[in-house]
């Protein structure tokens, strides 16, 4: 039996990477295994997810047009998904990880994700979706890196500094799940995270002593490339490094105008790069600093992620007052023009050796608008729940596309309004009806209370304009229709509008939602169904052979077969790389 099954496994592998020998493009393989760990990030023993492991977890490292594979081992109580936002899986939204196109993986179960970052570069950041599980970790940094053949616009740094940032509970997500299902607000968090640390002890009476704090190791002179990830909860962040610019290079994949910096606001889900040179005399090292923003700053003083910045020649260790967070806070209209400034670089190539600027967005008629309005949640049902357009997003049970696929009747609905309508909110499984090739703006009105980050697996998207008050149509002659940033994930002021224009070629279903986890969790998102009316089976990838089955397709699931421990290390032996590589080439010869 023991050799059925290894046999079994084998063929399994054998079948996932097949179609590496043919497609020609390199490949980058990971194991990942989320469990439970005791960690102490502000001082108090908690529960945290960590891969591998680890927490952060590992970075994923590829190059344009790689095929990206990370079998995920779910070690954890419940259910999981693991999604990848901003790799954009051209017409393989199988791949996505969320609950509108894939199946939960069990506890100790394992399910093996496979794509392509076709046509990508940037820094983007990996977590688990379900259920408020970033919450408590699972995030990772995901670099993809240009070809060779494709030049960056800069020189080339010394090196990379990545930094995930967040606000930080010391309550786990199940507590904090348990904390909105009652209707409570998730309150104030309890501190800031860098790289999953906790504070440097800045101040003696708001950080307590035996901390852990991150440290990063620098040398005079050098240049590095600083990717800065928010993986928080719900808090936006101001960042800064005292003594030092940043200069803005990239955001989410494409590359900006360059402009400097003395701090950067980065908002829950957001991403960018900037280029740090480390140009002071090191008489001291620095601090590096990330603060709660738009908040009362006296209330939220503790709400500090305090690391290091430490020269190779430094004389002596940092210390005195943390470098100012900007003072606008009642002046949030200031506040936007840092969003704003935030510009394309029309000469630089992308991905391909071509200027990504070239694509003409502005001059290309829109053909559909869609304005999503947010309110604060309500009481639907008796639970607190937060909408969009008046709908509360209720997860389905069996995912979209397959429901589909499977003709799978009533489980959900194309009927998801294009603007806010005067009737009571409710919950409901309503997906938006997108035109494939429509090229659309979505108006993002926000009258929440908050600052909401809003994201769109499968897409970016053109950042054309932002303002307060409420959009109307002449407000499209205000539209940035040259050189505006292309994003996947963007703030939206409260008491403002961001508007955003996209092409939808990409078919699939495509998870559009705010990235705020609390806002997520009580409903707040919706789904895009994008489907090739003359579909003949070569623009939408079919599910893959592992899909998993869930729902009113339950039955069709296969029982799983439990792989052992020394399985999965033989599967990362020289043996088995050596009994892969000869199938490829027995396949490749002979088939």
């Amino acid at each position: 039996m023991a050799l059925f099954r290894f046999s079994l496994f084998l063929l399994t592998r054998f079948a996932l990477f097949t179609t590496l020998c043919f497609a020609g493009d390199p490949s980058v393989s990971y194991e990942f295994r989320l469990s439970y760990i005791t960690a102490s990030p502000l001082g108090v023993p908690q529960q945290v997810i960590a891969v591998n492991g680890k927490f952060p977890g590992p970075v994923i490292n590829a190059t344009t047009n790689y095929i990206v594979i990370v079998n995920v081992w779910n070690d954890l109580d419940e259910n999981l998904l693991m999604t990848w936002p901003g790799i954009q899986l051209r017409h393989n939204a199988w791949q996505d990880g969320v609950r509108g196109t894939n199946c939960p993986l069990p506890p100790k179960m394992n399910f093996t994700y496979s794509f392509q970052t076709k046509d990508q570069i940037g820094s983007f950041f990996y977590f688990p979706s379900l259920n408020l599980q970033r919450a408590s970790g699972g995030f990772g940094p995901f670099i993809v890196n240009n070809r060779e053949i494709v030049p960056i616009p800069f020189p080339q740094p010394d090196g990379d500094i990545i930094l995930m940032i967040g606000d930080w509970y010391t309550q786990n997500h199940t507590a904090l799940r348990t904390a909105l299902d009652s209707g409570d607000d998730l309150g104030m968090p309890d501190g800031v995270l860098i790289n999953g640390k906790g504070p440097y002890r800045y101040n003696t009476t708001l950080v307590t002593d035996g901390i852990e704090y991150e440290t990063i190791q620098v040398d005079p002179g050098k240049t590095y490339r600083l990717r800065l990830h928010n993986v928080g909860t719900s808090t936006s962040l101001n960042f800064r490094i005292q003594g030092h610019n940043l200069l803005l290079v990239e955001t989410e994949g494409y590359y900006t105008s360059q402009q400097n910096y003395s701090s950067f606001d980065i908002h829950v889900g957001q991403s960018y790069s900037f280029l740090v040179t480390m140009d002071q005399n090191a008489t001291s090292d620095y601090y590096i600093v990330a603060s709660a923003r738009f908040v009362n700053e006296s209330l939220w003083q503790r709400v500090t992620g305090v690391a290091v910045l430490h020269y190779s020649n430094s004389k002596g260790p940092v210390s005195g007052p943390l470098p100012e967070a900007p003072n606008d806070i009642y002046y949030p209209w200031a506040a936007m023009n840092q969003p704003r400034s935030i510009k394309q670089n029309t000469t630089a190539s992308g991905a391909r050796p071509n200027p990504q600027g070239s694509f003409h967005y502005g001059q290309i008629n829109i053909t559909g608008t869609y304005v999503l309005r947010s309110l604060p949640p309500v009481t639907i049902g008796g639970k607190q729940r937060a909408t969009v357009n008046g709908i509360s997003f209720v997860n389905p049970d069996t995912p979209i596309r397959l429901a589909d696929l499977h003709n799978v009747t009533g489980a959900y609905k194309l009927d998801f309004p294009n603007k806010p309508l005067n009737r009571p909110p409710r919950m409901d499984i309503s997906v938006i009806n997108a035109t494939y090739k429509s090229f659309i703006q979505v108006i993002l009105q926000n009258n929440d209370t908050k600052m909401l980050s809003f994201h769109m697996d499968g897409y970016s998207f053109f950042v054309v304009a932002m303002d307060w008050g409420i959009w109307t149509e002449d407000k499209n002659s205000s539209y940035n229709n040259w050189d505006a940033i292309f994003r996947c994930t963007v703030e939206v002021y409260p008491g403002g509008w961001t508007a955003v224009l996209v092409s939808l070629d990409n078919v699939g279903v495509w998870n559009l939602r705010v990235e705020n986890l609390d806002r997520w969790y009580l409903g707040h998102e919706t789904y895009m169904r994008i489907i090739n009316p003359e579909e003949n089976g070569e623009t939408e990838m079919g599910p893959p052979a592992n899909v998993r089955y869930c729902g009113a397709l339950q039955g069709l699931q296969k029982d799983p077969i439990q792989l052992s421990a020394a399985f999965i290390l033989a599967s990362k032996s020289l043996v088995f790389s050596s009994l892969l590589i000869a199938l490829c080439s027995s396949f490749l010869i002979f088939g």
